[in-house]
């Protein structure tokens, strides 16, 4: 399976949150998964904490070996997800939400998220 974690699913993941659902947390240790976080996720990580919206129980800067320890990859934004972003309905209107759905949908991504509304754009989603 090919995941996307959605930004809270991958915080709540490498901080081992009571928050993260079993479900997703299996879906995510499997060993046949690949999963994917989304350089959109990074950036609203970024924003949020320097704006003090977010804290982390380690610096920023401790993400990229978080990554490298759990074997995520960083999933870039292509022209291709601008071209479908562009065409897609507004069912609701979080910028960061809607990249990552478009990135599942362009890339054939599993996304894994609490945000019963990514249904409304009949993706595959995991909760």
């Amino acid at each position: 399976m090919k995941n996307l974690l959605d930004t809270h699913t991958f915080i709540w993941f490498v901080n081992g949150d009571s928050q993260l659902s079993d479900k997703a947390r299996k879906a995510i240790e499997d060993k046949q998964a690949i999963n994917f976080i989304s350089i959109a996720s990074l950036w609203e990580i970024a924003i949020k904490v320097s704006l003090g919206k977010l804290e982390l129980n380690a610096p920023f800067a401790s993400i990229e070996k978080q990554l490298q320890q759990n074997g995520f990859e960083i999933l870039p934004l292509t022209f291709k997800d601008t071209l479908r972003l562009s065409e897609l309905p507004f069912h609701h209107k979080d910028p960061f939400d809607r990249i990552l759905i478009i990135q599942s949908i362009t890339n054939g991504l599993t996304l894994i998220s609490k945000e019963k509304h990514f249904a409304e754009y009949g993706i595959r989603l995991l909760w």
